[in-house]
């Protein structure tokens, strides 16, 4: 509100409002236009413009007429355009909105709204741009306290500690008042109760409500934690470290929430498998963006892709946001795409630097030569990780991780000679081998066993041995520049 009112009272001529919420704004400006004495016009393509939303000025649906009645009012005031993007397609109403805004009529302000603003190119440099921010911690308290209050009255259990209670605000973030009143009642008549497990309900439902055109997905992280990565010693104690700084005694005791990590290797050995751990352990919801998607056919199509998929993910906070192949993205020939992933990696580099807390950001890379040297300096995450080949150890490990998740008894396994024999193997490559003599011994209709999976493993060529020039490169690319997972 106070920043609204500065606007009015610079006596800007014209802002461009970007907002879905149109209940909240209208309150908004409402509360700043009344600090400042100045009456509020409302124009809508139904019933035209009207003081106070009442007695509708005869004849001013068409925009035009309604620009012309602007025109000749001399008292100050704040006229309001709401989902005038429509409108906008007409040359003569932006000629005529052009105009008033040149006049810069004493006192008033013409405000420009619609859920998607792309300002015409005639209004560049006229039109203020101002976007709605989502609702804040306390008013979405304040929300909160209301509805349980009111569900309460109506007979329905509420379950909920104050942390579960701070645990079901944050899951709200991101949504307009709206949405947040009407996930919590659709959450409480899911099951006649608002408890603990209505938060992951309402996490999941508002990923749906704030999907931006494909390029974001929801991702199932899986039962567990941490314990389905085999190996990986020091990843895991480094996540465990960062992921005591979430908590709001971290934040009183002066740490700064973690903002990422980049994880580097050899593919196959876990790396997506890490991102999707970590959100299960962490208790936070899992998007993916997916930076093929981001391409657009039209002149900055792709860089609003980019910006309007980490506008979402920041109203999800707290989240794991994770980018599967990074370089991918952000990689492709400069020069042939007509610096389109120049421009993309400009944004989100510019995102990295200012986003707010509460978004940790996994990034994978396989092909480190493709890597923007931007994205690989120091300082750009938390921390660079090179995930090798799993050692002998290691490899037991995950044998007996693969071995569990599909029903059977590690302890009846020679786990030792297992990891012997796949030596030179990733972790996908292990998977594989487990599937296939699965897949032999369920054809016999008998049990599996070791010497199973040892002969799968025999008949494999690994990556290691198939492209040995490939991996020594990774790895010398990471001793100077990346910590061993």
């Amino acid at each position: 509100t106070d920043d609204l009112r500065l606007l009015l009272a610079s006596r800007h001529p014209l802002l461009a409002v970007e907002m879905t919420d149109e209940a909240r704004f209208m309150d908004i400006l409402g509360r700043a236009a009344e600090v400042l004495g100045l009456p509020v016009w409302v124009w809508t393509a139904t019933r035209g413009l009207a003081r106070g939303g009442i007695h509708p000025a005869y004849g001013t649906i068409d925009p035009r007429k309604a620009l012309d009645f602007i025109a000749e009012l001399t008292d100050p005031g704040v006229f309001v355009f709401a989902d005038v993007h429509h409108a906008l397609q007409d040359p003569v109403t932006v000629r005529r909105i052009k105009e008033l805004a040149q006049a810069a009529r004493r006192g008033q302000t013409i405000v420009l709204t619609a859920p998607v603003f792309r300002i015409p190119p005639e209004l560049d440099g006229l039109a203020i741009p101002w976007d709605l921010r989502p609702p804040d911690r306390d008013e979405l308290r304040d929300l909160v306290t209301r509805i349980l209050d009111d569900l309460r009255a109506r007979s329905f259990p509420v379950a909920l500690e104050e942390a579960g209670v701070e645990s079901l605000i944050d899951a709200l973030r991101g949504l307009s008042m709206a949405e947040a009143r009407g996930l919590v009642h659709r959450a409480a008549m899911e099951d006649g109760k608002v408890g603990q497990g209505d938060i992951d309900f309402i996490r999941k439902a508002k990923a749906e409500l704030l999907g931006a055109g494909g390029t974001l997905e929801l991702v199932d992280a899986g039962p567990g934690g941490m314990s389905r990565v085999g190996g990986m010693d020091q990843l895991k104690e480094w996540l465990s470290l960062r992921g005591q700084a979430l908590s709001p005694d971290a934040k009183a005791y002066g740490l700064q929430p973690p903002k990422g990590v980049l994880l580097t290797g050899v593919p196959g050995c876990g790396k997506s498998l890490v991102a999707k751990s970590l959100a299960a352990a962490w208790g936070l919801p899992l998007v993916l963006l997916d930076p093929g998607s981001l391409y657009g056919p039209y002149v900055g199509e792709s860089e609003e892709r980019l910006r309007q998929a980490l506008r979402t993910v920041e109203a999800m906070a707290p989240v794991v946001l994770w980018i599967d192949e990074i370089e991918k993205g952000f990689a492709r020939d400069r020069d042939a795409d007509g610096g389109v992933s120049a421009r993309l990696l400009g944004t989100f580099l510019r995102w990295m630097q200012d986003r707010q807390d509460g978004v940790f950001l996994v990034a994978t890379c396989n092909d480190v030569t493709a890597l923007p040297p931007e994205l690989g300096r120091k300082g750009r995450f938390d921390e660079v990780f090179f995930v090798d080949l799993p050692d002998r150890a290691e490899r037991a490990e995950i044998f007996r991780v693969h071995l569990e998740a599909r029903g059977r008894a590690p302890g009846a396994f020679d786990l030792a000679r297992l990891g012997e024999a796949a030596d030179g193997f990733s972790g996908a490559e292990i998977e594989a081998a487990v599937v296939s003599a699965l897949y032999r011994a369920f054809a016999e209709r008998r049990q599996l066993t070791t010497n199973d999976i040892v002969g799968e493993i025999a008949a494999t060529v690994p990556l290691s041995r198939a492209r040995p020039e490939e991996v020594e490169a990774l790895r010398e690319w990471a001793r100077e520049r990346a910590v061993t997972a």
